[in-house]
């Protein structure tokens, strides 16, 4: 990777990844604020700023932001996480400067009019219902509840429908003043273009901003709790968690392979006796998912009312095998490979490039180099997987359950069943 970092004097950082043989940039500005910044009566707002960005400018309508970058053959998107939001593109090289212009004014000059915001938070509102219909969303908003209860990083992403009923134009006014300042953003980009000519137009379009105080959040906390949403549907949505690890945890690496071999693809464990042997599910898997100061592990499936009675504790007897008996050379061995090729061959994406270096410097505040990656998980053995397991199965249990959860045993069963 030809990455190169500088900073501009408001505190913007600028990151470029150069690839000369490609015709394309992808290119965007992240700002460190998501979910996990808001107060419980401000949830959703960030997510609600990323719709009314889009929806005019000083110069620009609704209508002119999306034909201007479309008219070149460009993609402009966005979105919102916990920890951040993003608005990006890819474009052909020669029209990187539009890009910008186009995202820089977005973030720049803004309007939030009236009538728009009006007309958009009716198109949050639907989004929020259109999510509700979801049960595979209902149970992840659970899960995320259960595992961080009290706690901002707990709440969804969308937030409720009363809070964005309530929001008023001055709201989202002020909290962009407040977290979208020079010392929160990121301009990456990755693809056909320079650094040094990445740099100019980050100083052309974003070089005005102030530089502001970096954002704080509430730390998060692993707790774990139960929590259960009974719902007349024909499966039940099923989530298992344990505290996991943070981004910079020692176990980090060790437990992306151990969920690559327990549930991470077609070979593996989870998906061998639950659909494969059994037939008790259709999806089933595992996860890691980090925070910069926690983590969790999760095992999702669903299955049939009738089937959730069994489902669990057959998940459950998995967990009892590894702990009991460890896990193979061989098997050990196709996970690291796996896990090394799913990273590698997003290395041949420029979005994904772009993504991964303002994710670890928002992170990090520096790029880890890709040897470095591959050289922890290669590091991986057998024994770590299990040293990792038994430290993981040992802490408390987190439960979420959606739609026809009838038959699924108690929390205390489960508890026993680990």
């Amino acid at each position: 990777m030809a990455v190169e970092i500088s900073v501009l004097n408001n505190g913007i950082r600028v990151v470029s990844d150069y690839m000369e043989n490609l015709e394309t940039v992808s290119i965007g500005a992240w700002v460190k604020t998501g979910s996990r910044n808001e107060t419980e009566a401000e949830n959703g707002i960030s997510h609600f700023i990323e719709h009314m960005m889009f929806k005019g400018t000083t110069s620009r309508s609704a209508t002119d932001i999306a034909i201007e970058v479309e008219n070149v053959g460009g993609i402009l998107n966005a979105y919102t996480s916990r920890d951040s939001t993003a608005f990006y593109a890819k474009i052909l090289k020669n029209d990187v400067s539009l890009a910008l212009d186009v995202i820089s004014d977005m973030l720049n000059n803004h309007t939030f009019a009236e009538a728009e915001f009006a007309r958009e938070k009716e198109v949050v509102i639907q989004e929020i219902k259109q999510s509700l219909d979801d049960p595979e969303d209902c149970v992840f908003d659970l899960f995320q509840k259960a595992t961080y209860p009290d706690q901002a990083i707990g709440r969804t992403i969308l937030g409720p429908e009363s809070n964005i009923r309530k929001m008023k134009t001055d709201d989202l006014r002020a909290y962009v003043d407040k977290h979208y300042s020079g010392a929160n953003m990121i301009v990456a980009a990755s693809g056909n273009i320079r650094h040094e000519d990445l740099l100019k137009l980050a100083e052309r379009y974003f070089g005005g901003r102030a530089k502001g105080e970096i954002n704080q959040y509430q730390k998060s906390e692993y707790v774990g709790a139960d929590i259960r949403q009974a719902k007349d549907l024909e499966q039940a949505q099923l989530l298992l968690g344990f505290n996991g690890q943070a981004y910079a945890g020692d176990d980090y690496y060790k437990l992306a392979v151990f969920s690559s071999l327990f549930g991470g693809g077609m070979s593996s464990r989870l998906f061998q006796e639950v659909r494969e042997k059994r037939g008790l599910v259709y999806s089933v898997y595992s996860f890691s998912s980090s925070y910069d100061d926690s983590g969790v592990f999760g095992i999702y499936a669903g299955t049939g009312k009738d089937e959730s009675k069994t489902l669990v504790p057959v998940v459950c007897d998995e967990i009892k095998k590894i702990l009991d008996d460890g896990v193979s050379e061989d098997e050990t061995k196709r996970a690291k490979a796996q896990l090394k090729a799913s990273i590698l061959m997003s290395m041949e994406n420029s979005s994904a490039r772009c993504e991964r270096m303002a994710q670890q410097l928002m992170v990090f505040d520096k790029i880890i180099d890709i040897d470095e990656v591959v050289s922890k998980i290669d590091a991986v053995t057998p024994a770590d997987i299990l040293t990792s397991a038994q430290k993981l199965f040992s802490s408390k249990l987190c439960f979420a359950g959606y739609g026809a959860i009838g038959s699924v045993p108690s929390y205390e069963e489960i508890s026993k069943l680990l």
